[in-house]
């Protein structure tokens, strides 16, 4: 087993990796005790996201269901065939992570299944499966039994993952209107997305920011390092976004360079040495 385990871990870290340069890059500035865990919750949410968003000649509804069903198996058995659903069955057994979080974000796969389009209290689910739980499945692997300490960062940990979720929304409108027929933000008609609209969408984004940030210092030495950075990315690419206009937004995928990447890499490892984060 110790193979397979191995070869499944090897899995969901590639998945992880060539789905998202920052995060990966974030991870690999993590202790090394913890990144086999953050690599297997990745590689699993990812894998979901692709059934909803890429396996369009497939039958998603079912692949989904096929997910979740596998998923509790794999949790209940504490092994799988699929290496993905084995790594991640591992960490939750091991860190005892809430089947609520899972069960949450499953939902919000779903609802990407269903909705194109979202009221306030249905986008706070959304986000909240889509995104705060893989905050929450994280901070559980770097406090494991440490209770005291997880409680304290909830909330923190949430607003980052909806602060990171927004910007993601805001990154990929053109994409999720036109090709998805998605609109995640409430009451907005992109067909007349005003400069006013796109400030307030930012303005809500930069609050959550700043309450992520407050949890950013109280992390763990050992992680705080790789979560500020992935902070760093998505902050600077709001800023990017917050400099265009909506008709710009509306046609243009905007993305951190690597050169600016590795410049803010430079910046976020001279503050966490000189312990200013």
């Amino acid at each position: 087993m110790k193979l397979y385990d191995k070869n499944a871990l090897d899995c969901s870290r590639i998945t992880a990796t060539n789905y998202s340069t920052s995060f990966s890059l974030g991870i690999r500035l993590f202790k090394k005790k913890y990144r086999p865990a953050i690599y297997a919750i990745y590689g699993y949410v990812r894998f979901a996201d692709e059934i909803v968003d890429t396996f369009h000649e497939q039958n998603k509804e079912e692949l989904l269901n096929k997910l979740r069903e596998d998923t509790w198996q794999a949790i209940h058995a504490g092994f799988s065939y699929n290496p993905i659903i084995h790594s991640f069955q591992k960490v939750v057994n091991t860190y005892k992570i809430d089947r609520q979080y899972i069960e949450a974000f499953l939902h919000s796969m779903e609802m990407d299944l269903h909705q194109k389009t979202f009221h306030p209290e249905e986008l706070k689910i959304y986000i909240y499966g889509s995104a705060e739980v893989i905050g929450l499945m994280c901070l559980r692997v770097f406090y494991s039994n440490r209770e005291e300490e997880f409680d304290d960062l909830i909330y923190p940990a949430r607003k980052l993952g909806e602060a990171f979720q927004k910007v993601n929304f805001l990154r990929d409108i053109r994409a999720d209107y036109h090709d998805k027929g998605r609109i995640y933000f409430p009451g907005i008609n992109l067909e007349n997305f005003s400069e006013e609209q796109k400030k307030k969408i930012e303005k809500d984004i930069a609050f959550d920011f700043s309450e992520a940030k407050t949890g950013i210092s109280k992390l763990n030495p050992d992680v705080r390092l790789g979560v500020y950075l992935a902070y760093t990315y998505y902050l600077k690419l709001l800023e990017k976004i917050r400099k265009t206009t909506p008709r710009e937004i509306l046609h243009k995928r905007y993305r951190v360079s690597s050169t600016t990447k590795i410049i803010l890499l430079f910046k976020a490892w001279s503050r966490y040495i000189l312990k200013k984060i």
